[in-house]
């Protein structure tokens, strides 16, 4: 069965996750893709077992190449001859230093979609500052809104400017790309910063804010969707877990209201306040009196919209998780069988395939090389020179 990218060369220079999250929902769905990596990384350390490669670098090939010699960016502008897209993941300006940026290319291969993927952006007074996930949400306002009222920022347990902002952003961009290039026949850059992505995700409390619709205080756990009200909180149970109520429709909280033989509460769904704070103090200690599991099974069948609060380990037992089939199991040549997150987009004709586990450091080059027409006398040579690994 074809995989709905097959045939796409896709060239990734990128580190770290955000840009590896891009082509690996990338390469999951057909796309081939080659990791560009250093013959000797300063940092991290990539080994075969590394928990990063092993999470993000599955149906992906790896060369070791030295682009800061001309061997090693000649090698780079034949793979981009026969290249869909290049993603990178550098400081702005770095490419053009190393001679490998779109201007460049666009000469050589004039379809190539080039994407670009940073913290603040090609352009703007920050575009030069370093940062990682924690930065750009903390720029973008995000971190701000995260936390109790009252407390200090609370970090997310997820990487959103990364994942979300940064290499989500960055899969969009490249398949409407291609798309466009379908009708234009053209290539062109994408610049994806992770300020502009996060940015992004502020989406309602966002509009809110900018029309002028100050009826909910923009505070931290002060806002609807942050904690600030009781239809829409994290409660402790008896157990010392905690279920999550998400009730923000009138007809949920109702719901859950009787359930609770609290229909008092009924009128104070989005309460604030003194009041706001007598609400859910009661809903604190009713929650204590059962356990976790206990409220889900009881709420769940009673038209709440309620959630457990799963641990990582329990999300991976979930019965909901196992039947979208978002735990595998693949063969690794060295690590036996070892389990990965599911593909999340579920296609009725042109599924996405798990078609080989991830690649140690190099593992293709050879391989690639040849593709190239370079033969073992001359990979020998480049490997002398360090060009290759």
């Amino acid at each position: 069965m074809m995989l709905p990218l097959e045939g796409i060369r896709i060239l990734d220079l990128s580190r770290q996750l955000p840009g590896p999250y891009c082509t690996l929902l990338l390469g999951d769905l057909g796309a081939e893709v080659i990791k560009v990596e250093e013959p000797a990384p300063r940092w991290p350390p990539i080994e075969e077992t590394d928990p990063t490669r092993l999470a993000l670098d599955r149906n992906k090939k790896s060369i070791t190449l030295n682009l800061k010699t001309s061997h090693g960016r000649e090698i780079f502008y034949e793979l981009a001859k026969r290249a869909d897209v290049i993603l990178e993941g550098f400081r702005p300006g770095v490419t053009t230093r190393l001679g490998i940026d779109y201007e460049t290319i666009k000469k050589i291969n004039p379809k190539i979609i080039y994407c670009s993927l940073s913290g603040y952006g090609q352009d703007g007074p920050y575009r030069n500052l370093v940062g990682h996930d924690i930065n750009y949400i903390a720029v973008g306002g995000v971190l701000d809104i995260t936390g109790e009222s009252g407390g200090p920022p609370i970090i997310p347990g997820v990487q959103i400017a990364d994942l979300g902002g940064g290499g989500m952003f960055a899969a969009i961009g490249i398949l409407v790309a291609l798309i466009a290039r379908e009708r234009t026949g053209k290539g062109q850059f994408i610049d994806v910063a992770m300020l502009d992505g996060v940015v992004s995700w502020l989406s309602i409390h966002a509009w809110m804010f900018l029309a002028g619709f100050h009826v909910f205080p923009f505070k931290r756990g002060e806002m609807v969707l942050n904690g600030g009200v009781p239809c829409y909180n994290v409660y402790e149970t008896k157990d010392g877990k905690y279920v999550a109520i998400g009730a923000l429709e009138p007809w949920f909280w109702e719901n859950l209201c009787k359930t609770l033989g609290q229909e008092d509460f009924i009128p104070y769904q989005f309460a604030t306040g003194e009041k706001g704070m007598e609400v859910r103090s009661a809903l604190r200690d009713i929650f204590r009196t059962k356990t976790r599991d206990e409220w889900f099974d009881l709420l769940k069948d009673k038209d709440v919209s309620v959630g457990p609060v799963n641990t990582i380990n329990e999300v991976f037992s979930n019965p909901q998780v196992l039947h979208r089939k978002m735990l595998i199991e693949i063969d690794h040549p060295t690590l036996g069988k070892i389990k990965q997150i599911g593909i999340p987009i579920k296609f009725s004709d042109t599924p996405g395939r798990i078609r080989s586990p991830p690649p140690s450091i190099g593992q293709h080059t050879e391989e690639i090389l040849q593709s190239l027409g370079y033969g073992k006398e001359k990979i020998v040579e480049l490997r002398k020179e360090n060009v290759i690994r």
